[in-house]
């Protein structure tokens, strides 16, 4: 019984068959992709366009309505970022610290990643302090400086804690966080002013406890001193000189 030939398959015919069987489909999948391409381009040409008109808004701000117009214009751009710290600035030289700490709170929470959230809550710590608010500033420089321990405002919020030590004479806690600039941020401009002022927070010499012989060495003798010696160094009264007799008649 003679068998059939091989069927031989012919490219570029199973191609045709293809594309005229899918045709439909495979133009739909063409139009997506270039209307996806043609969306990504233009929303990436948006953005640039927004970011450069962000960018020359905050360029020409000079006052407080200027840098709000361009948070609430610009909000999801670098230089709407950058306008909230511009701001609080702003609002700190006119004395309304209460307003820049709102404006600093706000920039870190809508941009909590941003590289300038440290600075942001180091000013947020300079104005508790310029509001008296002492405690509150030195538990914020010290979260700081917990917080960052690599970043170029560590040092700072250290040195800005030893001011307030002071003030609550906590020498030895100045006296540490002196050594830890000095230790840990030897080549910062801070290490200058750390031995600086570690040169006047001398530690303190403890007194000894009473009863003890180092205090009683340093006390006072309470033994009578005995009877006074005689001065050598008076000079006797001088004697008075007997009368000379009278002369005699001759």
């Amino acid at each position: 019984m003679p068998t059939a030939p091989p069927v031989t398959r012919d490219p570029a015919l199973d191609a045709h068959v293809f594309w005229w069987k899918f045709r439909a489909e495979i133009i739909a999948v063409l139009i997506i992709g270039l209307l996806a391409l043609a969306g990504f381009g233009g929303y990436r040409f948006y953005q640039e366009r927004r970011a450069n008109a962000a960018a020359e808004a905050l360029a020409g701000a000079k006052s407080i309505p200027d840098y709000e117009k361009v948070i609430a214009t610009y909000s999801n751009t670098p230089a709407g970022a950058s306008a909230y710290i511009f701001l609080a600035e702003a609002q700190r030289n006119e004395k309304k610290f209460t307003e820049a700490n709102s404006t600093l709170k706000s920039f870190i929470e809508k941009n909590s990643t941003h590289d300038f959230v440290p600075t942001a809550e180091m000013a947020i710590g300079a104005n508790l302090e310029s509001m008296g608010k002492s405690d509150e500033a030195l538990a914020a420089y010290q979260q700081i400086a917990a917080k960052y321990p690599k970043s170029f405002n560590a040092p700072m919020a250290l040195m800005s804690q030893v001011s307030l030590l002071k003030t609550k004479n906590r020498t030895d806690e100045a006296r540490r966080a002196c050594e830890r600039v000095l230790t840990a941020y030897k080549d910062s401009i801070w290490a200058r002013e750390a031995a600086r002022q570690l040169h006047f927070l001398k530690p303190m010499t403890p007194e000894p406890p009473r009863g003890t012989i180092p205090a009683l060495l340093a006390a006072p003798s309470a033994m009578p001193a005995g009877p006074p010696r005689p001065n050598t160094n008076v000079t006797p009264p001088a004697q008075p000189k007997p009368n000379a007799p009278p002369n005699k008649p001759r």
